[in-house]
Order: C-alpha cells, then structure tokens, then sequence
C-alpha cells in the first residue's frame, strides 16, 4: 500500500509523461519516443491505483488486469495494419461501456446514497452526463468499426427530419436527468436505464449518417468521446488522473479533428452531427470518355524515361501490402537520379495518419513524405504520378461537381502531372461510393491487378 501524497506524486509524473507522450506523437521522428512515454506513464498511473489506499481484492484486480493484458497482447499482434483502424473503434466503444457500467455503480455505490444537498446534486449530475457521453461513444464507435470493416454499408443512412428526431430525444434525455436527480434513493435507475438506450439510439444514427469519405474524422472524434467518457468516470470516482488524461485525450482528439474537417474543407459541425446540410441536391455529373489500360512492362519504362515520380498511396496499397516494394521502387528510382516524392492526402486510408505510418514501416525516408498542399504546388512540373491504391483522394469531381458526394473536399491534383498510371484491381468506386473522372483522362492509364504484385513487377523490369 502506498500513502496518498505518494499516489498524489505519481498520478502527477503520469500526467506529465501522458503529456510528453502526445508531444512525441506529433512528428513521425519522435513518434516512437512519445508511446514510451504513454506506455511508462500508464505502468505507473496502474500501480499507484492498484496499491492506493482503500483498495481491496488486489488478488482479483491483478488477475483481472493480467488476464485483459493477454487479450489485447493476442489481438494486437493478430491485427494487419489494415485493420487498425477498426480495432481503434472497437476499443473505443469498450471506452463507452466501461464509463456506463461505471456510472451504474456509482449510482447504486452506498457512499452516493449518503450524499446530501449540493454535493448529491453535482455527483448525480456527473454520472446522468457521463452515462450519456458512454452510451453515445459505445453504439457510434460499433458502427464505425461496422463501415470500416465493410459489415455496414458506408453509405450514409439518410431520413427526413432526422435532425429534429435527434434534437428531440437529447431534450428527452434531459427531462429524463431532471427527474433522475429528484428521485429518492435507488429510484431513479429506471431513468437512467431508459436514457442509456436513447443515447445508444443516438450514438447509432449520428454514425449511420456520416458517409465514408467522412469516416477518418469519425474515428477521430469517436476517439475524443472516449476521452471525455473516461474523464467523466475520473469525475464519478473521484480519481484526478483519470480526469486528466480523459482531458487530454478528449480535447486533442477533438481538435485532430477540426483540423482534419479544415483540411477537407468539410464543417465540424455537420460531420459530427450526422451530415447536417452535407446531401447532394442533385444526380451527379455523368462521366464520359474512355479508359485506357498499360502493362508493367510499359509502366517501367515510363519511369525510366521519367525525371520526377510522385507516388500517391491509398487503402490499396495497406490492404496489398505493397509499401515494401514500393520502398525498393524508390530506392532503386533515386540511384538513379529522378527525384521521387510521396504525395499523402490527410484522410488517405482509414484512419489520420495511415498512410504515414505505413511508409515508415517500409523505412520510406520522412522527407520525400509531404502533405497534399506541398505536393500539389509540385505536380504541374512532375513527369508521371503513380496512383497505389487510391480513388476518392484523386477525384476531380470534388472541385468541379457540386452533386459529387464529396464535393468541396480538398483533392490531389494528380490530373496536372504530364502523365497518371493508376493501380487498382478494378474499376470499382472508392470508399465513398462515387465514380472518379480522372480514370477517363486523357492522361491517364490503369494498371489492373495487385498493388504488391503490380510494383514487385515494374521493379522486375526497372532492374532489368
């Protein structure tokens, strides 16, 4: 057992390293540094709230803890990189549950029932919106882990006056808190109850809402309920650094996402609450022209004619798992001597920073990595754009079709480079269920097949 001021102590280091830890994650050269720290800070904040006073069944605490610790250890190292961006969610909704069920114990805990007057009031007050803000997170973070994984249509699910049904059960929600605070004893259970399935109703269609082009933000928003859902259990059981690092975790997860919302040039507010405004008025604009196909062999020798390559990946290549022989493309294109760029859209893959991560898996080196700004000012002066796996983030119908579903998003323009080769297995739309013109340019050819066994081929060539 460790005294207070000694808990006090470590739950203010943890603070710090949690700190430093977002700090580390906001460049991709001190990434790795910042998850140590979150990972010594999350060691410490366990033990020091495991040995604290007034802590009892450590026994079953720890074989809690060890028995969970096993799980997540499994599921990580069985989980493709491709997939993380559903485990995310899915840990996401365990978030949400835990401030639920935390909330339902410190309703029925003896302690709260011995509270009076104010200090009553304000811990009802914190359980009622720490239940809600869990409920809201559990159910909206299982069904984006249901479009990302493709068991839900990630078409957005549209109804008349669903702002107005979704206006009205929050205002349900908040009648129902005002006579779960007036309830004497256990009796407002059933209050708590019942507003725990509207939330979970509301946490279902604002995602069901929110199309796929949109699901990146989701994810990072879904991430800062979480957050807040945990602060709000630091609140019901009087634990700071619980408080605390939901905080940080909320407020960063929330504003990751404004910047991602600025970035594709999409309003926060009509993401978040289900597409507010965002429908197409009309059919979208019908593509004409004709598509045209090249082999690998034909591919290779347009680099090799080549000067500047600019390389534009998307969930294809994470799915194929081609940033290997992407990397001894590149490699092998700088000997010698063309200059070779990646173009990285904010929202490429499923998940803010995939792509990145990814490359940096493959050892792609951070300075030929730029942003969709950076890269756009180049491509007028590139030579030939290599599209890996990417559709909705090359599409010209989001500057030029207002009926596009992802009109208004800021785009790759890889349509200005002097020649496009784009690899896909197929001519199927993207995530966002949208047809892309730039397959019929002029300036463009398709490379059908396997993103990894396409690249491992044009290497063949380009060696030879």
């Amino acid at each position: 057992m460790i005294s207070g001021n000694i808990q006090l102590a470590s739950y203010l280091f943890a603070s710090i390293l949690f700190i430093l830890s977002l700090g580390g994650l906001s460049s991709q050269e001190s990434a790795k540094r910042g998850v140590m720290y979150g990972i010594i800070g999350m060691i410490i904040a366990i033990l020091s709230t495991v040995l604290g006073e007034g802590v009892e069944g450590h026994t079953w605490i720890i074989a809690a803890i060890l028995i969970a610790s096993i799980i997540g250890i499994l599921v990580a190292r069985k989980v493709e990189m491709t997939s993380m961006p559903q485990l995310v969610a899915i840990l996401h909704s365990f978030v949400g549950l835990a401030a639920v069920l935390v909330g339902f114990g410190s309703y029925l805990d003896p302690h709260t029932q011995a509270l009076t007057g104010v200090d009553h009031n304000i811990h009802l007050t914190e359980i009622f919106i720490g239940v809600f803000i869990g409920a809201i997170t559990f159910t909206g973070s299982i069904i984006a882990w249901g479009k990302l994984d493709g068991k839900i249509r990630s078409k957005p699910l549209v109804y008349p006056g669903r702002h107005l049904v979704n206006i009205l059960l929050v205002i349900g929600c908040i009648v129902l808190g005002v006579f779960f605070a007036k309830a004497s004893g256990t009796g407002g259970m059933m209050y708590l109850y019942v507003m725990t399935a509207i939330a979970c109703f509301i946490g279902v269609m604002l995602v069901m809402a929110i199309g796929g082009a949109d699901m990146p933000v989701v994810v990072s928003m879904l991430n800062s309920y979480s957050g807040w859902a945990a602060a709000a259990a630091g609140f019901m059981l009087g634990n700071d650094l619980l408080i605390v690092t939901g905080a940080l975790v909320g407020s960063s997860g929330a504003i990751l996402s404004i910047i991602m919302c600025e970035a594709m040039n999409r309003s926060f507010i009509s993401v978040i609450f289900g597409g507010f405004g965002a429908a197409p008025t009309g059919p979208a604009r019908e593509v004409t022209g004709e598509v045209t196909s090249v082999n690998h062999e034909e591919v290779a020798g347009f680099l090799n004619d080549a000067k500047s390559v600019v390389i534009v990946p998307g969930y294809g290549m994470a799915v194929a798992k081609a940033q290997f022989p992407v990397h001894e493309m590149v490699e092998h294109l700088k000997k010698d001597g063309k200059k070779v760029e990646f173009g990285i859209h904010p929202v490429a893959g499923r998940l803010p920073g995939h792509m990145n991560v990814l490359l940096a898996e493959a050892n792609v080196p951070y300075d030929i990595v730029m942003e969709m700004e950076e890269i756009n000012e180049d491509l007028p002066e590139t030579d030939i754009v290599l599209v890996i796996g990417a559709n909705d983030i090359v599409n010209p119908g989001a500057e030029d079709d207002p009926n596009s579903a992802i009109y208004g998003m800021p785009v790759i323009q890889v349509w200005n480079a002097k020649k496009v080769i784009v690899m896909k297995r197929s001519m199927a739309t993207g995530y966002a269920g949208v047809q892309n013109p730039l397959f019929f340019n002029d300036n463009t050819d398709m490379l059908y097949g396997d993103a990894k066994d396409s690249v491992s081929k044009i290497n063949g060539f380009l060696k030879a």
